[in-house]
């Protein structure tokens, strides 16, 4: 009886999480993390474009929640471009299908009715101040559901976003790829009013999944695991060829974070996403110091009168115990 008290409290215990994703490869690898991490009760997964297309992304990711066994998480589509530009996809990083060219089995799950943002806005009403959404690619999904009902914003317990940056970016100089492939929809989810911690580039290339630890990873057999070890290795290949000792682990973060906030220092600053700059539109842009200075007009110049306090809207994740994340990634997947 102790035993099944204590299993029901642990589920009980768990978090309740949405799963937004662009179904690519560390995002296979972050979704792999989430089923597999007890803290966490994966209720939705919701499907973005962005790593590929909307159509590969929702068969990605159908196909992940069956070979997870997990046909009991609706898995639903959700927009189909970006909120006002082109979409930009990347299988250049991703293979062809975005899942690291690997060929999973046909599905077993079937996709889910509703749509996406609505599916989120559903269940935070079904549930209020349980649910943390954990979206991993653009934030279209995320900005529609607060465009079409503001009233889950107070409702949502956190938001933790793998996307940004404070020391520029991956794209170009300045932007980060997830917020880059739909500025106006982060700046909408940054500017919202909730909790959210951004899990950024800053950080993910700090937690490289090295031939060391791939080594660890193909200790082990399973479905998922052999999966993870296809997927990680195409990404190491990858990583190496241009000139990185290990592949980082952007989206299993957020996860991460989710499981465990303690891995990372995140100080809280106000964020905001440039969405008209020439070379910085998609950035992130941080106010380390908390405060804006004030400018007066005095005849044909301006004056600094004095310094107005900007009040953090976000959580940023600036430091990460690297080796203490890729092993609780490899001990969640080893065998599975």
């Amino acid at each position: 009886m102790a035993l099944v008290a204590a299993l029901s409290h642990s589920a009980a215990a768990a978090r309740k999480v949405i799963f937004d994703t662009d179904p690519g490869s560390d995002d296979a690898m972050a979704l792999m993390l989430a089923l597999n991490s007890p803290e966490l009760d994966v209720r939705a997964i919701t499907v973005v474009p962005g790593n590929v297309t909307a159509q590969q992304g929702l068969e990605n990711a159908l196909r992940m929640a069956s070979l997870a066994n997990r046909c009991d998480i609706p898995v639903a589509a959700g927009a189909q471009h970006p909120l006002f530009q082109k979409l930009i996809t990347a299988e250049f990083w991703h293979g062809k299908n975005g899942l690291a060219n690997v060929e999973l089995p046909p599905s077993k799950c079937k996709v889910d009715g509703r749509y996406g943002p609505d599916l989120i806005i559903q269940m935070v009403h079904a549930a209020p101040h349980e649910f943390t959404l954990v979206p991993v690619g653009p934030l279209t999904n995320i900005a529609l559901a607060v465009l079409k009902d503001p009233s889950i914003v107070p409702l949502v317990k956190e938001v933790i976003i793998m996307g940004g940056s404070i020391t520029g970016g991956n794209v170009n100089a300045a932007a980060e790829a997830n917020i880059y492939n739909d500025p106006e929809a982060a700046q909408i989810v940054f500017q919202a009013g909730w909790p959210l911690t951004m899990v950024g580039l800053d950080v993910g290339d700090k937690t490289l999944l090295s031939r060391k630890h791939l080594a660890q990873l193909g200790q082990t057999h399973g479905p998922m695991n052999d999966f993870m070890v296809q997927v990680a290795t195409y990404l190491v290949d990858l990583s190496e060829k241009f000139g990185s000792a290990g592949t980082p682990m952007y989206d299993p973060l957020a996860v991460g974070v989710a499981i465990d906030a303690t891995l990372v220092k995140a100080p809280a600053m106000h964020v905001d996403v440039e969405t008209r700059g020439e070379f910085t539109r998609g950035e992130t842009v941080a106010n380390r110091h908390g405060y804006d200075e004030r400018n007066v007009l005095h005849g044909d110049r301006y004056v600094i009168e004095g310094a107005d306090k900007v009040e953090p809207n976000a959580k940023v994740c600036t430091d990460v115990e690297a080796e203490r994340f890729l092993q609780l990634f490899i001990s969640r997947i080893r065998g599975k």
